[in-house]
């Protein structure tokens, strides 16, 4: 007999999956270590559905930066390891991959918080009010981790000759 809830949970997974698997690799920065954070997520979420059912997707997001923030921790600790120069970027143009490459090399570099404000700000397009409920801070602080976070990105594809468009305006909330 299947749970009346594991419905609700499918449809989730199947609506949500991609764009959550998208915040989850733009945190990583690895295709293979953001299909196995939201594996990770998902099956937490499975097991405490009757509970986070009524804000699926605010709790997926939190708990995809908490994780990441963890592992990234933890992988501090241990030696670096080489990643491969195109790991996790689909073969589509060649512009666009170096481009997407060159901005998932710069997210690499920004400390987690940094990384979680941007990519939720200005990657999800999710408000600051959101973000700041997502990573449990004051909106302050994620307008100064936004600002910081896109500082440094302008920096590390100061560089590049890839054109990007960063935004410039990280005060005012949607």
């Amino acid at each position: 007999m299947r749970d009346p809830h594991g419905t609700e949970f499918d449809d989730f997974v199947r609506t949500r999956s991609v764009a959550l698997l998208r915040v989850a690799y733009l945190l990583t920065g690895d295709r293979h270590a953001a299909e196995d954070l939201l594996q990770e997520v998902l099956e937490q979420m499975y097991v405490r559905w009757r509970r986070v059912r009524t804000v699926p997707e605010a709790y997926a997001r939190r708990a995809l930066v908490n994780r990441s923030i963890n592992r990234w921790r933890r992988r501090s600790r241990r030696p670096e390891q080489a990643l491969g120069d195109n790991e996790g970027i689909a073969r589509d143009h060649a512009d666009d991959i170096a481009l997407r490459q060159a901005v998932v090399v710069a997210l690499r570099t920004l400390p987690p918080r940094q990384r979680a404000a941007v990519v939720l700000r200005y990657l999800e397009d999710l408000s600051v009010a959101d973000v700041a409920a997502t990573l449990r801070c004051s909106e302050g602080a994620v307008k100064s981790h936004s600002s910081r976070g896109l500082a440094r990105l302008r920096e590390a594809l100061a560089g590049s000759s890839l054109v990007l468009s960063v935004p410039t305006d990280t005060g005012g909330a949607r």
